[in-house]
């Protein structure tokens, strides 16, 4: 177990198998290597991940494919070696979530940098895709179009 103090949740208990590890960090965070992902609550769609080395620093995630059935993305080859990834490993993929300042109902998702955990060894990446239409502020709750 390793004792953890975060600002949002406190004094924690984790168990090192569920600590979740970025071997290079994430994109603008590069010093930041481990992390915990914990449940909003029980029936959420969303989680934390809480930094290990800074108690202020925890992310809103969802599973992008909840919001956006449609979502699909290829993981490059170099990205499966780096996680060990093997055909018969638990994988989970998970995108960022902002809630602008003004309102839960214009939260987004970024659908172009997907968090990618292979649950067995737990090693992760934030993987930035090329190639694609996706962007960083995909709307979790797009308005309502009226139709005629």
């Amino acid at each position: 177990m390793r004792k953890v103090i975060t600002s949002r949740f406190g004094e924690l208990d984790i168990e090192e198998q569920r600590i979740v590890h970025f071997k290079d960090g994430i994109p603008a965070f590069e010093d930041e290597h481990e992390f915990v992902i914990l449940p909003y609550d029980e029936d959420s769609p969303y989680y934390f991940m809480q930094s290990l080395r800074t108690p202020d620093l925890a992310f809103l995630m969802t599973v992008p494919f909840l919001f956006f059935p449609e979502y699909t993305f290829e993981v490059d080859d170099a990205t499966l070696e780096e996680l060990e990834i093997k055909s018969d490993d638990k994988v989970s993929y998970y995108s960022l979530v902002t809630i602008p300042n003004y309102s839960i109902r214009y939260m987004t998702a970024n659908l172009l940098a997907p968090i990618i955990l292979n649950n067995t060894n737990m090693q992760a990446k934030q993987l930035v895709l090329e190639k694609t239409d996706y962007t960083t502020k995909e709307r979790l709750f797009p308005d309502k179009r009226r139709t005629k």
